[in-house]
């Protein structure tokens, strides 16, 4: 078997292991005659397989019995507007940092519901457009005296850019994960709310994960459609319809092979994954890193060469020798080597030996 280093933001690489064992339970699971995908979701067995990852992840997180964790359709950008839809009501203020792309997108869209609501929107901190990216810094943050929530993103996927130390706030705290949950040593208990698109660090596309408090789900807005309603989700365990089964039975694969590797070991890891690309950008005047040093992302690594030219050949090049998707975003140029949780040490080691080597015959 020949599989590609997958350098892809998302969907991506997923613990081959994990795909080893979706493989041998695909057409028969456990026994059962059927494939996960053919299961009711109301039968026992299936039922298993759902609360065995809700627990496993909020083990893995720290979490309490006052959190509910919930698999909503729609992934992140869903959550983009449910999240005012439920929490911003009329003559209230959300709080939002605008840190780069996808946090600017959850701003636009809390604009939106803010505009029919009679709410206001205030921007905390706007470092979105700065270059070199990063996130911001300790004093830049203004937040409301009296917000109905915040909402900030940790990592920043197109930029690279990933926030090291979470702010204290008064009062509702509310996180984009999607590209550094579990990724990096937090304290989820902080957060009121924090949810992840499945498809980076998580398991397959075509879900959010969403841990949340009770207590905060129960404030939500009871005159929005039922499905758009948090405690739909809170009051039903995630199956007032039909979820995404499949993708819910890999996330709980994943969940075990997290605990398997040990937190510890996995963020050590990711640390030690990160920092030998970043020591070979660091070590030439060839490779140009695009965040600043102290807000560099151990999950997305962005860099730019002399030259376009040059980094379309980087990433032709690499891709002949087997290294996928390492084109940055469309919106930015450049290199990404995007290296979160499941990606292997080989990997790693491979696109450092690449990137010597091609400055050697380019530089």
């Amino acid at each position: 078997m020949s599989r590609a280093y997958n350098f892809s933001a998302g969907p991506a690489t997923l613990p081959l292991e994990v795909l080893q064992q979706v493989q041998a339970d695909l057409v028969d699971y456990k026994g059962t005659g059927m494939s996960v995908m053919e299961m009711s979701h109301r039968g026992k067995d299936y039922d298993a397989i759902h609360n065995e990852a809700i627990a496993n992840f909020k083990e893995l997180c720290g979490l309490g019995d006052d959190y509910e964790v919930l698999f909503v359709q729609g992934g992140a950008s869903l959550q983009f507007a449910m999240i005012p839809m439920n929490f911003l009501g009329a003559g209230q203020t959300a709080d939002y940092a605008n840190e780069g792309t996808w946090s600017g997108k959850a701003l636009k869209e809390a604009k939106i519901v803010a505009a029919l609501r009679g709410a206001t929107v205030n921007t905390v901190a706007n470092c979105a457009k700065d270059i070199p990216t990063r996130m911001p810094h300790d004093d830049e943050w203004k937040f409301s005296a009296d917000a109905a929530y915040t909402h900030i993103c940790t990592n920043e996927t197109i930029s690279g850019a990933q926030l090291k130390k979470i702010p204290a706030v008064n009062g509702v705290l509310i996180a984009d994960m999607s590209s550094d949950i579990l990724g990096i040593d937090r304290d989820f208990t902080k957060f009121d709310m924090f949810y992840a698109g499945a498809q980076k660090n998580l398991g397959p596309s075509g879900m959010a994960v969403v841990a949340m408090k009770k207590s905060l789900a129960e404030k939500g807005a009871a005159n929005i459609p039922t499905m758009l309603q948090y405690r739909t989700f809170t009051e039903n365990k995630s199956l007032y319809n039909t979820p995404p089964t499949f993708a819910i039975y890999v996330f709980g694969e994943v969940m075990k092979w997290v605990k398997k590797m040990g937190k510890a070991n996995l963020f050590a890891l990711n640390d030690a994954k990160a920092k030998k690309i970043y020591d070979v950008i660091d070590s030439t005047e060839f490779y140009r890193g695009t965040a600043l040093p102290e807000f560099r992302s151990n999950m997305n690594v962005t860099f730019r060469l002399p030259s376009e030219e040059l980094e379309a050949k980087f990433v032709a090049d690499a891709k002949a020798l087997g290294m996928s998707s390492l084109k940055g975003h469309r919106s930015v140029g450049g290199i990404r080597a995007t290296i979160y949780n499941a990606f292997p040490m080989a990997g790693v080691d491979a696109l450092v030996d690449f990137m010597k080597d091609f400055e050697k015959k380019n530089g």
